[in-house]
């Protein structure tokens, strides 16, 4: 049996290519004689800088920018391995996981580092960039990205707005003649993990502002300071944002490239799946494994392991999802490609605990999955798949 091991990364807990190799571990206690292709992929969200890197042969290059609470933050973007184009993951500037819980303040919280990573990619001569756009701590709207690239977002006293969500209640006008021009000159796809809006109840701020730390007032301000942003944009650029599919991803930072960098958008775990070799690999498999840190309602609209599901149905090989936890609305996934998901954890647990133990956990769960496989197998041609 050929199998391709595909999942994305488990948020705030381990990689992609160490979930990868976990699931790998836990099937060959069983199945030791199988053949198993690793192949870490992402949707936009953490996990896809490596992803790519590794796909393209490139290179990872550190700088210093603004984290997203206003701190310095050491990050990474990637060049790939023809030197053409960058790969810029915005959690690596503005990612939740660089705030801690009790920290986190979406009203404060910055997209200005995405920017400076931008800004550094122009400065190796890069005109081709790819911004992967999820994970993020911000609800700002890539306001912040744009203040950093030399946009100036005034009150209604011609001063500049304080960064985050919340300064936004203020913006009156919005003056991009000071915008880097390199900006125009360059190509820039959003991969985006998410459709959702910009505003209303499937925005940046209702759906994902609450695990920002995000209160229900402040749910209900943000999501009116992005509506006052929306309108600014489209008074100001021409740009209409408020309701575009994918405006809504990584706090409104999708609305922020749209409108500032003229960006495209794309589903991000079609544009990594193509550059890592998905449709070959599974093409030439028997099973498929995904999995990622929550699976969910949100799963269907464009996260990885439905991107993975896809693939497979069109070869028509089975899908099984291993998650850190399944969360409301998960079943929908089964009419999307996935035949079978298994949440890894195994008793009552706290939190951190969890996230402590999510290695030896993915491998306990791929365990049982491939020891349920085999008895199918044994019940069904008396043998037990080995050998």
């Amino acid at each position: 049996m050929r199998v391709v091991i595909a999942p994305d990364s488990f948020k705030e807990s381990l990689g992609a290519r160490e979930v990868a190799h976990a699931i790998e571990g836990g099937f060959r206690d069983v199945f030791p004689d199988w053949t198993y292709a690793v192949i870490p992929v992402a949707d936009g969200g953490e996990g896809t800088l490596d992803a790519l890197i590794d796909a393209t042969g490139g290179e990872r290059i550190a700088c210093t920018v603004t984290g997203p609470m206003g701190a310095p933050v050491e990050a990474v973007f990637g060049i790939t391995g023809d030197g053409r184009g960058a790969i810029i993951e915005m959690a690596a500037a503005s990612g939740l996981m660089l705030v801690p819980p009790a920290k986190r303040d979406p009203m404060r919280a910055t997209t200005y580092g995405v920017g400076e990573l931008i800004v550094a990619a122009l400065d190796r001569g890069v005109r081709d960039i790819l911004i992967g756009i999820g994970g993020s701590a911000t609800n700002d709207g890539g306001a912040g990205m744009a203040q950093s690239l030399g946009v100036r977002l005034l009150d209604a006293a011609g001063r500049d707005i304080e960064r985050g969500g919340g300064g936004l209640g203020k913006l009156a006008r919005i003056d991009v003649s000071g915008i880097d021009p390199r900006v125009a000159e360059s190509r820039v796809r959003i991969l985006s993990d998410v459709d959702n809006p910009l505003v209303g109840p499937r925005g940046a701020s209702a759906v994902f502002g609450p695990q920002k730390g995000a209160t229900p007032a402040q749910v209900e301000q943000l999501d009116a300071n992005l509506r006052r942003y929306a309108e600014r944009i489209e008074a100001d650029l021409g740009i209409t944002v408020a309701d575009r599919p994918g405006a809504g991803a990584a706090g409104g930072l999708g609305a922020g490239l749209l409108a500032f960098c003229r960006a495209t958008m794309g589903a991000g775990i079609d544009m990594v799946a193509d550059l890592v070799g998905l449709d070959a690999a599974i093409a030439g498999a028997d099973l498929v494994i995904t999995g990622e840190g929550r699976i969910d309602g949100q799963t269907v609209h464009g996260k990885t392991p439905i991107g993975v599901a896809r693939v497979a149905q069109r070869h028509g090989k089975p899908v099984i999802a291993i998650a850190g936890t399944l969360g409301v609305g998960a079943e929908q996934t089964l009419g999307h490609g996935i035949d079978a998901m298994f949440s890894i954890i195994r008793q009552p647990c706290t939190l951190p605990d969890a996230l402590a133990a999510a290695s030896e956990n993915i491998r306990a769960a791929a365990r049982n999955v491939a020891a349920a496989i085999k008895i199918g197998l044994v019940h069904k041609t008396g043998r037990d798949g080995n050998g």
